[in-house]
């Protein structure tokens, strides 16, 4: 008989143990003090009953840039006020292009890092490396059952990646596998820019295929798209999404550059003719960018910054977009290198074992839904 599906409850451990063998810890924690003296960081992963659950993943790149800033972690963070919320780093989802393991081991440290340092808040959220909860390709491989070829033939990405000379399985079915991501924990809502929109749309019709063929069980997860800075321009082809994979690294702006690293970069974006400071994306998509920039960082309006530098010139633009930016990602950068690789990964443990448990019991379900053991 189906057990009916509850949000996951809590987790606790004892105040100063650690999750080997529950050693007292010799020290408090310093992601304690970077994640503004939560105390222990280990004590507890909590699901809230009340509130809608959300989920989103990142790739364990390693080098996350302001676009991935501004149109994710910065919504991340602030979802956990409101929203149930799971974040993953999705390293699986890495391996649809050739790595190098040692690189792909400190990536994922290193974006763990900087989702924590960022503000992610593991007393509050979910978090946790996606290969260490199997249930995700369980349930990817349930669901590719469901999938059309034709469907996944479809998709932009896949099309792009193809055209670029990239071809595997992985590449071909990475939105069944971002589908049960998303399914695996039952969530409400996702948080993507407008180029993700494609895939949730799948992940609905696998939602309504799985329902229609087993009875009413997973939600159909809605978008939530941020506002301003979702999508975050190259800073040398403004046309072009910033993008990790930019072969020309002053086209980014990492979370954990320097202060003269970000200025310089600031300083050599494209501009655009004339000297007029206006907003206008179709006509001025480089001056634009960078009052998209400046009002995610400063909090106005694009049309009060375009306003206000109306007459300033492009050049005073750069240095007024460069102080907001090294200001904004200052106590980032801070806690970046303040934090202790081994407390990260004990996080990052504590939050695969939960992970673990939240999802068997989806997968239970599911099992026993198309007739396999639970």
């Amino acid at each position: 008989m189906l057990r009916p599906h509850r949000p996951s409850g809590v987790v606790l451990l004892c105040p100063g143990a650690s999750l080997i063998g529950l050693v007292p810890s010799p020290r408090p924690s310093p992601i304690a003090r970077v994640l503004g003296g939560i105390g222990d960081v280990e004590g507890a992963i909590r699901s809230d009953v009340t509130r809608k659950k959300v989920f989103s993943g990142i790739q364990p790149s390693g080098d996350i840039h302001i676009g991935n800033y501004m149109g994710a972690l910065r919504n991340w963070v602030a979802m956990q006020d409101d929203y149930d919320t799971v974040y993953c780093v999705v390293d699986l989802h890495a391996l649809t292009l050739p790595q190098v393991p040692a690189e792909l081991r400190d990536a994922r440290l290193r974006t763990a890092k900087i989702l924590l340092a960022s503000g992610i808040d593991p007393q509050r959220s979910l978090i946790y490396y996606q290969s260490e909860v199997p249930q995700h390709a369980e349930l990817c491989w349930i669901l590719g059952t469901l999938a059309s070829i034709g469907h996944l033939s479809r998709m932009t990405q896949y099309k792009e990646k193809l055209d670029k000379g990239g071809q595997n399985l992985g590449l071909f079915s990475y939105p069944v596998l971002m589908a049960a991501d998303i399914l695996v924990h039952r969530v409400h809502a996702v948080p993507v820019g407008n180029d993700q929109t494609q895939h949730l749309e799948f992940t609905r019709d696998l939602v309504d295929r799985f329902n229609s063929r087993y009875g009413e069980y997973f939600p159909r997860p809605r978008q939530i798209t941020p506002g301003v800075g979702a999508r975050v321009m190259s800073l040398k082809e403004p046309t072009s999404k910033m993008s990790k994979s930019d072969p020309d690294a002053s086209s980014r702006i990492l979370v954990t550059d320097d202060a003269d690293g970000i200025r310089r970069k600031i300083r050599r974006a494209v501009t655009d003719s004339g000297r007029r400071i206006v907003y206008d994306v179709a006509r001025k998509p480089g001056i634009s960018n960078l009052l998209d920039i400046l009002a995610v960082f400063t909090g106005d309006s694009v049309e009060e910054l375009a306003d206000r530098h109306s007459a300033s010139g492009y050049g005073k633009l750069k240095e007024v977009a460069a102080d907001a930016v090294i200001a904004g990602l200052a106590p980032v950068r801070r806690a970046y290198l303040d934090l202790d690789d081994v407390d990260v990964e004990r996080i990052m443990n504590a939050g695969a074992v939960e992970a673990r448990r939240r999802t068997e019991q989806t997968m239970a379900d599911v099992r026993e839904l198309i007739g396999l053991p639970g």
